[in-house]
This record gives structure tokens, C-alpha cells and sequence, in this order.
């Protein structure tokens, strides 16, 4: 061993006292808490003066207090047994507590604690412990541990994604919806869990609009690893840096399985109501229409018995002689064929078929349909529709049950209150909003009480006795289906005006 010289001796006790001199000033000037306590009870031996903000004592008041005395009773029996909150590494505790400020409150600490032990005995003289305030870490910890749970119970899907679009993490859900078995899933791309239309969506749509305002929600189809489509309503947020850098993407995606479900079937109970109204209608025009069927086939009978009388006994009968009598019995059988054909059209059940119509032609057509029943109750229909009116775009079936039934509900209407001999309904129809042709129906009847104005398109109320209470309510829903609207109102002489648009087509 080496003897250091006096001059040495020197130097290292003055580099000693130096480095003590630095270390003693580090800690007066840290904004951490250095301490020292007896090994025994804890007690403090030394205290920096960070003490003071952390805890609100000054040193005086601190020092020779247990540090026991200012545990958080739950936290105590932690330290003492060393639970999992308490971490040992290479002679150092690490330690996250609560200790009791002087105002009373508790406030989260780290510590890191070392022994010092007597060189000579090896005995511990005293314990070494710096300590901070952990109480924001604390609190984000909680925070995330509750975005955490909540992550993991919500009935949503949720993904984040990598900034190269690929999975960094799903929850429980989402696993289960997508149909993953296994549990290393960091490399799938997002383009294996939407259909071909959804992931070229999200890249035209939702990633650009994403970077640029945060945000973007939208439609779509996600799939299963197994094929299964899932329809979901999907939220995609861009989460940012402290400066302002994308760090990762993350959707939110809403199961809309059940909801479209459901709307289905909402659909095919509608069409099915839909049905049941153009049948109801039907039975209720039937003796109209079983005297409009009546007429053509009671005129066949009658020219066919024509040429029976005329030509019975006779060997000899020219082209000339039956060109006129059978020409005429097939006209009138080819218009009762048509009338068939229309009620047949009129009642089946069949889907929408949206194309362009002539509405004109429409409505001179179910005018001409309702001439036996405007007839019966001495009512006149007269059509007062321009020529040249553009295409509307609708389903004709459609169209058919709205106009027959805003016509037959003014043919019944003006019947019952019109004092006239004959009593005049008026169907009309213009261009005058662009992109629009407004359709309306007016009647000499006794109008619309101001009671049942507001309730006269809901379900199941009627005016009539005999009413069921849902054409008026069938009709508009066809017609806001077709991106139009059905309203009423009084008109100022007498009677009332059912109006409805229609979108002209492009």
C-alpha cells in the first residue's frame, strides 16, 4: 500500500472538504427533499430546506419528528412489509407514499432510500432519503388506470393505430368483434379489419381530415378476420405531441349491427303497412271499380250480340260487315285488361323502383281511375296540369297511392259538405320552385277544424267514421322518403288544399 505523503494527505482532506462543501450547498439548493433519519423510529436527523415546499414545516419544526408520524396510516404497514409499492434495486428503496403536510392535507411523495452503515461495527447508523412530489404522476396514473377500465368496459371498438396505420393496441371488444385469436396483433394493418370501401374511405376521407382539424366521423363497414361485416358509425382521432407532432391515430367504432337491423325491419313493416293501405283503398273503391269494369265488358257483350242479331242465318258475311263490331269489342276489352292491370300493379307487393315520371301523364291517369267513384258521389275531378312540366323522380306505385288518395279522400270530401249540385275537385300542378314540382289537390268540402289540423297526418286519427287513420299518415312518409312534403291547409272561400312536392329529375 501506498503511503501518501503530507502534502498529499493535505490536498485529499482539502478535496474532501470541498466536495462535502458542494454537496451540502447541491442540497440546500435541490428542489427535492434530502433527508437523514435514526434507523430505529424514522426520525429526522437533517433536512433540506425543500422541506418547506413540500410540506410546509420548516427544518426546525421537522427535525426529531418520526417520519412514521406522517404516513398515511394505509401506507404504514406498506413500508414496513415492504408491499409491491415499495421497489428494491442494488441497495436502493424506492418508495410512493402519502405523508401528512402541516396543514394537514396528504400529499403523494418518492422516495429513494439508501443504508449507511459504521464502517467499523457495519452496523446501520443512519438512513439517507431523497424525496419528491409524485403527486401529478399519482394522479395521471389514475387517471389512466380509469380511461383504462373505462377502455376495456365500453361496448364500443376501440383500435389505436401507428402512424403507418397499423394496430398498436384494440380493446376487449374489439378483439371479440373482429374475431382475433391470438394475442400478437402490433403488425396487422388497419387495412385488414375494414372492407375494400371503408379503408379507401378512411384514406380519401377520414386520415386527411383527421390531420387537419383532429377529427373525423363517418360510416362504414368494418370486418372480421373471418369475413363477418360489421356496419359501424366510426370516429377517428389524430392525438398530438406537446409540439404539436401526430403521434398516433385511434377509432372509436359503434356497433350499428342491431340499429340496422332494426331499421329493416322498420323498413319491411312499413312496406307491409304500405300493402295493407293501397288494399284497404282498393276494397273501399271496389264498387267504383266493379261498375268501371262493368261498362267495357257489358259493351263487348252488346256488339258481340250485334253481330249475333245482324248476321244469324246468313252464309255469306264479308270483312267489312264485322270490321267495325269487333274492332270496337277489342278496344273495350283491351281498356277493361288495362283497368285489371292497373289494380293489379296497384295492390302488389312489390320493393320501390325509383325512376324518372311523367308526372302529367300520373295524375291524368289516376284521375281517369277515380271517374266512376267521383261520379257516384256527384262530384266532378277536373286535371289542371300545364304542359311541358318537367320529370320528377319517384316510385310510380308510390306516387299512384298518394294521389288516389288525396283525390278520393276531396271526391268524399266534397260530397258530404257541398250544398252544389255538383261539387268540383281540382288537381293542379307546377314548376315555380326550381327543382321542385308542387302537386295539389283542392276540395269544396267543409275544410279542416283547427282542432284536427295538427293531428291530421298522425297515425290512426281520422276525420271519416269509417276511417282507419292511416292514408294521410302512409302518404307523407312516401312522399319525405322521396325527399319532398305533404301539408293541408284551408282554403279561403271554402274548402280545403292538400299540397305535396316532388324533387324534378337531373
Amino acid at each position: 500500500m501506498k503511503t501518501r505523503t503530507p502534502e498529499e494527505g493535505l490536498t485529499a482532506l482539502t478535496d474532501d472538504a470541498e466536495r462535502n462543501r458542494l454537496l451540502a450547498e447541491m442540497a440546500e439548493q435541490s428542489t427535492d427533499m434530502i433527508s437523514r433519519h435514526t434507523p430505529e423510529d424514522w426520525r429526522f436527523i437533517y433536512v433540506s430546506p425543500a422541506v418547506t415546499h413540500l410540506l410546509g414545516y420548516s427544518v426546525e419544526e421537522i427535525v426529531g419528528m418520526s417520519a412514521y408520524d406522517l404516513y398515511h396510516p394505509d401506507d404504514v404497514e406498506d413500508f414496513r412489509l415492504r408491499a409491491p409499492t415499495v421497489n428494491y434495486d442494488r441497495g436502493l428503496y424506492t418508495h410512493t407514499y402519502r405523508f401528512r403536510c402541516k396543514d394537514g392535507r396528504y400529499t403523494w411523495l418518492e422516495s429513494t432510500s439508501r443504508t449507511i452503515r459504521d464502517p467499523q461495527t457495519n452496523e446501520i447508523s443512519e438512513i439517507l432519503v431523497v424525496s419528491r412530489d409524485a403527486t401529478h404522476r399519482i394522479k395521471a396514473d389514475k387517471a389512466n388506470r380509469r380511461l383504462a377500465r373505462v377502455l376495456e368496459s365500453t361496448q364500443d371498438l376501440v383500435i389505436f393505430l401507428n402512424l403507418d396505420l397499423t394496430v398498436s393496441h384494440l380493446n376487449e371488444v374489439a378483439r371479440m368483434a373482429l374475431q382475433l385469436e391470438q394475442t400478437d396483433y402490433s403488425s396487422f394493418p388497419l387495412s385488414w379489419f375494414v372492407t375494400e370501401k371503408g379503408h379507401a374511405q378512411l384514406m380519401d376521407e377520414g386520415i386527411p381530415a383527421a390531420r387537419r382539424s383532429g377529427n373525423w366521423r363517418g360510416e362504414l363497414d368494418m370486418r372480421s378476420l373471418k369475413g363477418r361485416r360489421i356496419p359501424v358509425m366510426l370516429e377517428l382521432l389524430a392525438h398530438r405531441s406537446l409540439h404539436g407532432d401526430i403521434e398516433y391515430f385511434s377509432l372509436v367504432a359503434h356497433d350499428l349491427t342491431e340499429k340496422k337491423a332494426a331499421e329493416e325491419q322498420l323498413k319491411q313493416y312499413q312496406a307491409d303497412i304500405d300493402h295493407a293501405s293501397r288494399l284497404v283503398t282498393m276494397g273501399e273503391l271496389a264498387s267504383s271499380l266493379a261498375h268501371e269494369l262493368n261498362q267495357p265488358l257489358s259493351a263487348v257483350v252488346n256488339y258481340l250480340r250485334g253481330v249475333e242479331r245482324r248476321f244469324a242465318g246468313q252464309e255469306r258475311i264479308t270483312w267489312s260487315d264485322l270490321e267495325l263490331p269487333i274492332s270496337r269489342s277489342i278496344r273495350t276489352a283491351l281498356r277493361a285488361g288495362e283497368i285489371i292491370h292497373r289494380m293489379m300493379d296497384f295492390t302488389r307487393k312489390q320493393e320501390p323502383v325509383i325512376s324518372d315520371l311523367d308526372l302529367s301523364e300520373l295524375i291524368q291517369e289516376m284521375v281517369d281511375f277515380c271517374e266512376s267513384t267521383a261520379e257516384r258521389h256527384h262530384v266532378r275531378v277536373v286535371c289542371q296540369v300545364p304542359a311541358g312540366l318537367p320529370l320528377v323522380r319517384g316510385d310510380r306505385v308510390q306516387l299512384e297511392q298518394v294521389l288516389l288518395n288525396l283525390i278520393v279522400n276531396a271526391i268524399e270530401a266534397s260530397a258530404y259538405d257541398c250544398e252544389e249540385p255538383f261539387a268540383t275537385v281540382r288537381v293542379k300542378a307546377d314548376d315555380q320552385v326550381p327543382g321542385h314540382v308542387c302537386v295539389r289537390v283542392e276540395d269544396q268540402g267543409g275544410g279542416i277544424s283547427e282542432a284536427d289540423l295538427p293531428r291530421l297526418f298522425d297515425r290512426f286519427f281520422s276525420t271519416k267514421q269509417s276511417g282507419l287513420g292511416m292514408g294521410l299518415a302512409i302518404s307523407r312518409t312516401l312522399v319525405e322518403n322521396l325527399g319532398g312534403e305533404l301539408w293541408a291547409e284551408n282554403l279561403p272561400e271554402r274548402g280545403a288544399r292538400f299540397s305535396f312536392t316532388l324533387d324534378t329529375a337531373d
